[in-house]
């Protein structure tokens, strides 16, 4: 796991360094700027939006008597998004507005959901004995 970190940690920054430099020696520097600044301002208010959605859904939740265990993952991954788009960069930002798209998120759920439950499914089956000793004439 360390090494995936330290992996990430030194090739994002390299590869969002060379997408600014591409970008802006196609449309300038200062428009990479703006553009940066942009989805950073932009994403802020679609999480702020879809945060109070998904809290509102996980009230709705917890007042019908269902736990929101979907809509607290929803909001972890918008507490991601958030993060990635304030991160300084168009990869991020890209990743960022996908995680803002309500049927993505769905997607990693369940893939994370599935993931989840094989890892626990270990082929038992849970049962009890029940012996009745009455008996039969």
């Amino acid at each position: 796991m360390f090494k995936i970190i330290l992996f990430l940690f030194i090739t994002v920054p390299l590869a969002e360094l060379y997408v600014l430099i591409e970008v802006g020696s196609n449309i300038g520097g200062l428009s990479t700027i703006l553009l940066c600044l942009f989805t950073a301002a932009f994403g802020g208010l679609l999480i702020r939006w879809q945060g109070l959605e998904t809290l509102i859904a996980a009230q709705r939740e917890l007042l019908q008597g269902g736990l929101p265990a979907t809509q607290v993952l929803h909001g972890i991954l918008l507490a991601v998004a958030g993060l990635l788009l304030f991160l300084p960069g168009l990869i991020t930002d890209t990743i960022g507005f996908l995680l803002l798209v309500p049927s993505f998120r769905l997607l990693i759920i369940r893939r994370a959901m599935r993931r989840q439950q094989a890892q626990h499914d270990n082929g038992i089956i849970d049962a009890e004995i029940i012996h009745d000793d009455r008996r039969v004439p």
